[in-house]
Parts: C-alpha cells; sequence; structure tokens
C-alpha cells in the first residue's frame, strides 16, 4: 500500500485524485485548509486515512502542514495540488506581506516540500497557461507592476514547473515531475471550461503511483499521461536556482 499527501484536496481535482487512489487501495491523506473544509472532505472521501488542517496563506500554516504530515510518517508521494486560480481582480497581500496569489501556489509547495521527509515521488500541478507566464524574477510579488491576474497565475504556474524541474536537479533520488490537467470545469475553471472532467486527476495519481516504465522519469512535465515540452526556460538552472533561492530567503526555510 502507497501512502499518498494530497494537498488542496478538500473538492476539486485533489479530491478526486485521492477518490481515485483510495480506490485502487492507496492510504490516502487529504489537506483541508480549515475543519469545516475538512468535513466536507471527511463526508467525501470517508476511506481517507487522515486529513490535515492548515491554511497555507500563511507561512505558519505551511509549517503547521508539514509537521501534521510528517508526525503522520513518511509519504511515498506527495501530489501538491492546492492553488487558486486567475480571477483575482486586485492584488492581495497576505499577513507575511506577500502576493497572496504566489504565497499559496508557489510558497506552499516549495515550503511543504523543503520541510517533509523527502518521498519517493513529487507531483506539482501546472497548467497550460503556463507558457504565457514568463516571469519577473526581480517582482515575483507584483509590487512595481500594474497588476493582472491573469498574467500572475500564468505566473506562478511557470514557476511551479520550475520548482518540479529545480527539486529534480537538486534531489536526483526523488521522482519529481510537473503535469498541467487541462482546463475543466472546478470551481476554479469555471463552468465553461471545455476539456474532459473524468481525465483531469487521473495523470497526477498515475505520476504519484504508477508502475508504468513511463512514470519512472523525473523532471518532467505531462499532459494526459503523454509527455509534453514545457515552456521554455523552465529548464534554466539559473532560474531554477532563482526562485529556490528566493522562496528559501521569503519563508526562512532552505530547501535540504
Amino acid at each position: 500500500m502507497t501512502r499518498i499527501l494530497i494537498t488542496g484536496s478538500s473538492d476539486g481535482l485533489g479530491l478526486m485524485a485521492g477518490q481515485r487512489l483510495s480506490a485502487e487501495g492507496h492510504e490516502v491523506v487529504l489537506h483541508a485548509r480549515n475543519a469545516d473544509r475538512g468535513e466536507v472532505a471527511r463526508r467525501a472521501l470517508p476511506n481517507a486515512a487522515r486529513i490535515v488542517i492548515g491554511d497555507v496563506v500563511t507561512i505558519a500554516g505551511m509549517r503547521s502542514v508539514a509537521e501534521q504530515a510528517n508526525a503522520i510518517g513518511r509519504f511515498d508521494a506527495v501530489i501538491h495540488n492546492v492553488g487558486i486560480g486567475y480571477r483575482e481582480a486586485h492584488r492581495i497581500v497576505t499577513e507575511d506581506g506577500l502576493s497572496h496569489l504566489f504565497a499559496i501556489n508557489v510558497l506552499a509547495p516549495y515550503v511543504l516540500t523543503a520541510l517533509m521527509g523527502k518521498p519517493d515521488r513529487l507531483v506539482y500541478l501546472s497548467s497550460g497557461m503556463h507558457p504565457g507566464g514568463i516571469p519577473d524574477m526581480d517582482d515575483l510579488q507584483w509590487t512595481s507592476r500594474r497588476w493582472s491576474g491573469s498574467q500572475a497565475y500564468a505566473e506562478t504556474k511557470f514557476l511551479d514547473v520550475l520548482l518540479a524541474f529545480g527539486v529534480a536537479r537538486r534531489w536526483p533520488a526523488v521522482r519529481s515531475n510537473a503535469l498541467e490537467p487541462g482546463w475543466v470545469p472546478t470551481r476554479m475553471g469555471g463552468p465553461g471550461a471545455p476539456d474532459d472532467m473524468a481525465a483531469a486527476p487521473v495523470t497526477q495519481a498515475w505520476l504519484a503511483v504508477g508502475d508504468d516504465p513511463a512514470t519512472h522519469v523525473t523532471g518532467r512535465y505531462f499532459y494526459h499521461q503523454r509527455e509534453k515540452s514545457p515552456a521554455p526556460g523552465t529548464q534554466s538552472v539559473g532560474l531554477q536556482e532563482a526562485l529556490l533561492d528566493r522562496c528559501a530567503t521569503l519563508s526562512g526555510v532552505p530547501l535540504p
């Protein structure tokens, strides 16, 4: 039996991946931002082994989730599903002084990766919008630029690929990959999203536990269980290191 943590899994694709993995006999640990959302998750997946609670909008919340996860034991795989979408009409600042979008979409996966025991596999959710998100590495918090919610979102998804590839390079014994699930009609994607909802959670579950030789890789990008070329720049060691350094500085948590 494989033990898997899925962040941001009280609903949407995270929950769907959890339901799929649980049905296959794996030990699934869900994550919800508060106790009410945890109860929703428990009702949706009664077979979940545990539910960790913590709002990863803050660094303290990220640390708490990592501590709870480590208390459960070592995970075979972690699916970094937590994220918010592209509809923020203005720049929201967290209590840590960070962009709300960056904190949840990028810093939270980084901090959890850095603080949790190393699993065998790491899976990071990106987006088909990431090629349009070439980031300004000197202004990741959007303090100098006029806010654009869609562009800021695309940048975070580019950064998630950088994170996956940077971790793959730093930790060669861990399979660390990124994927896009498609534009599907979740709460984040909206009701008009055209892609296949049933296919959306498959690739992350497959990368987390699959025996297929195609899953025995690291530093790759996938779409619907097939490798796909990521945006130019995501394989830049310089950009990967710049992101890891900035995340370590912002969070106070170095990547081991």
